[in-house]
């Protein structure tokens, strides 16, 4: 097989020659049915790659998702290591680089389990795990006979028998209630129920007995012990201790002060053989995913300081010597004022390598593992890294751009030099015409660097005039990065002949951290200011912007954001909000989490402080007669199993834009959540999009 260099595949892509008319713009088709390609893991000796590959359709019943194996030398073409509907999750390979441990929920499975596939020899996938409340995130011993893994139990159950007889009489009460006596009750599109996350070992045989770490110990008993919610279920970060006699992980125990009180995550251990968890941390800092160094010397962990009043804090990387000493941490990225995603330890045990967002990318950067200078890696990629791993001295990634969907590639950190392993969507992409996303910067009246992206459409004509459509990013804390996307293509938004401009606002994540932080006290007026500067700055660095035609929208956060320039201008045609709170006070008593939004607006509601009156859109809708705002058409649209930002705030919004005579489009989706997910629906909405924009910037 040829093996393309990684910047020779990307200007494939990327590049579109003038002489080159058969290109067309992309469609809703094209971007739905990418493959998906998920992070790489990587074998004990670097040699192989495991890594997931989504075959979507628009019928859920007709996709396809498999693990997927390729030689890191690129030696070979990558090849299928599973076949079968049910999609796998939590890939972790065994020590001696023969198998490959993962989470699926397959035929007669009645919930998700623990299976394990031979590499080298070929044959099915063999369960191991029978628990009745499942099993996902596994993780193999350091001498390969054990699994480490998360299965969701009732309170007071000690063995899956109690669990079992919990389940059954849930199943066979006659009422159908869910009864609370503390926050939270909720999280982005369900209900929270009783059970909680524990860690069990468990021999890696079928039918062997499983151990629950955490049943009867004082810590699980805890009303505030808990693990870290994730949209498929509640987590607990774990690894195995060099001595495999212990497993330390990250959870918390005051989740039940959610409503009042910050909930940071602390390190425990506890021993394999029973006992009770002893902490290792305590204070307001938190603890993320912890991992051990190659050679067992020192625990490495994401850490975000806490304590200090601010709602946004980057995640940094945390060293603590083994045996654990909590007053040696080192906080080793503390060098370098960006936002830690991800790390990967070399095989000596010596650097630390690890990805931070930086602007609008997602670059690569390494540090010694003892503490000293961080220092950039400027490989040849552009756009995003995501999944960083090394095993066996290799490094891997999966990279994307706004032009391209995530493909696997090996790095070299010496040469900074890529190599493409994986070329799934090559032959789609060559298709279309992806202008490269620009970028400017400005600054704004208080005096701030703001960052922006700029996305031409298909068959773009300098010599033309172009609408402008102002896109806003969710969050806040996230950016526009030059990244592909699902849910908010920006090449598909643009296809109908639209000029985006993409700001990254005060509160925006890849920069320094008071940027981030910048956003406290004044959550919507400080970030529109910056959003209609970045308008005004793009009409006039670019002549072929028409000012005449602009319109704007966004989601979540993006939508708030919408929301406020309905209440507070009048420069554009047009706005699109989807998922956006218009009335801050119910979205702070309504929401999954709430407390962060209390410190955010300077105090609870009930004192009622500048923020709660002055940046609240619905305190606004006098501005109605005065023709200041409240005046410019608008399409809302929400998932009516959102509860992140519940359905209440957009019927809010629909009643007063309804009363007000403006001219107004409702969309709701009984089906989705806080994202329009499922592929038909998908379409619907990008259509009324650009159906809502071409009505007014025709």
């Amino acid at each position: 097989m040829r093996i393309l260099s990684y910047a020779l595949f990307c200007l494939m892509v990327s590049i579109v020659p003038a002489a080159e008319s058969a290109r067309r713009p992309i469609t809703h088709e094209d971007v739905w049915l990418m493959k998906r390609v998920g992070n790489p893991v990587p074998s004990p000796d670097g040699k192989w790659t495991v890594f997931s590959v989504t075959e979507p359709a628009y019928d859920a019943k007709d996709q396809n998702a498999d693990l997927w194996i390729v030689p890191t030398d690129g030696s070979a073409a990558p090849r299928p290591l599973t076949r079968t509907k049910a999609p796998e999750s939590g890939v972790d390979w065994s020590p001696d680089g023969t198998r490959v441990a993962f989470s699926s929920k397959r035929d007669g499975d009645e919930a998700a389990q623990i299976y394990v596939l031979t590499v080298t020899g070929g044959g099915e996938a063999e369960r191991i795990t029978s628990l009745s409340t499942g099993a996902r995130s596994p993780r193999w011993s350091p001498d390969g006979t054990r699994l480490l893994f998360v299965s969701e139990v009732f309170p007071g159950a000690a063995d899956d028998a109690a669990n079992k007889q919990a389940a059954k009489v849930l199943k066979e009460r006659k009422y159908n209630a869910r009864v609370y006596e503390r926050f939270p009750i909720k999280y982005w599109d369900h209900w929270l129920d009783e059970k909680r996350a524990h860690l069990f070992v468990q021999e890696a045989k079928p039918g062997a007995p499983a151990r629950d770490l955490i049943a009867g110990t004082k810590l699980g008993a805890m009303p505030g012990f808990a693990g870290r919610e994730t949209e498929s279920g509640e987590d607990l970060p774990a690894t195995w201790a060099p001595d495999a006699k212990s497993v330390v992980f990250a959870a918390a125990t005051n989740k039940d002060q959610a409503v009042l009180a910050n909930v940071p995550t602390q390190l425990f251990e506890v021993p394999v053989g029973g006992g009770e968890p002893r902490a290792l941390t305590q204070g307001s800092d938190s603890y993320e995913d912890p991992e051990f160094r190659p050679d067992g010397k020192a625990l490495l962990v994401g850490v975000k300081k806490g304590g200090d009043g601010k709602t946004y804090h980057h995640t940094r990387i945390g060293s603590f010597p083994w045996p654990f000493d909590a007053a040696k941490r080192v906080v080793l990225s503390a060098g370098l004022d960006l936002a830690v995603t991800k790390l990967a330890v070399s095989r000596d045990s010596r650097t630390v390598f690890f990805t931070a967002e930086s602007g609008h990318l997602i670059k690569l950067y390494s540090v010694a593992a003892e503490g000293g200078e961080v220092r950039t890696h400027e490989v040849d990629s552009s756009g995003t890294l995501s999944g960083l791993a090394t095993s066996g001295g290799v490094l891997v990634a999966a990279a994307d751009n706004a032009a391209r969907p995530a493909e696997i590639i090996r790095i070299d950190p010496k040469s900074n030099g890529v190599r493409a392993l994986t070329t799934f969507n090559a032959a789609r992409l060559e298709k279309l015409d992806l202008p490269a996303v620009e970028h400017f910067v400005f600054t704004s009246t208080k005096g701030r660097t703001i960052h922006n992206l700029i996305v031409r459409p298909a068959g773009f004509d300098p010599k033309k005039k172009y609408p402008l459509f102002v896109v806003i990013h969710g969050g806040p804390a996230p950016q526009f990065k030059d990244a592909w996307g699902v849910r908010w293509n920006y090449h598909l938004l643009a296809a109908p002949g639209y000029v985006l401009v993409l700001t990254n606002y005060s509160g925006s994540s890849g920069y320094t951290e008071e940027f981030g932080q910048a956003i406290q006290g004044d959550p919507l007026k400080g970030p529109g200011d910056e959003i209609n500067q970045a308008a005004d700055e793009a009409i006039k660095r670019y002549a072929f912007i028409d000012a005449t035609r602009q319109a704007a929208g966004g989601a979540s956060y993006g939508g708030h954001l919408a929301n406020w320039l309905q209440a507070t201008t009048t420069r554009y045609r047009c706005l699109i909000s989807h998922a956006g709170l218009v009335n801050l006070e119910t979205q702070w008593s309504t929401s999954d989490g709430i407390y962060h939004r209390e410190i955010g607006n300077g105090g609870p509601i009930w004192e009622q402080g500048p923020v709660w009156r002055e940046q609240n859109p619905v305190r606004l809708v006098g501005n109605h007669a005065k023709k200041t705002g409240w005046v410019t058409p608008m399409l809302l649209t929400v998932g009516e199993n959102d509860f992140r930002v519940p359905m209440n705030n957009t019927m809010e919004n629909w009643s007063y834009l309804q009363r007000l005579q403006i001219p107004s489009k409702l969309i709701t989706f009984p089906e989705e959540n806080h994202w329009v997910l499922k592929g038909e629906n998908s379409r619907f909405w990008f259509g009324e999009v650009h159906a809502w924009l071409a009505r007014w910037l025709k």
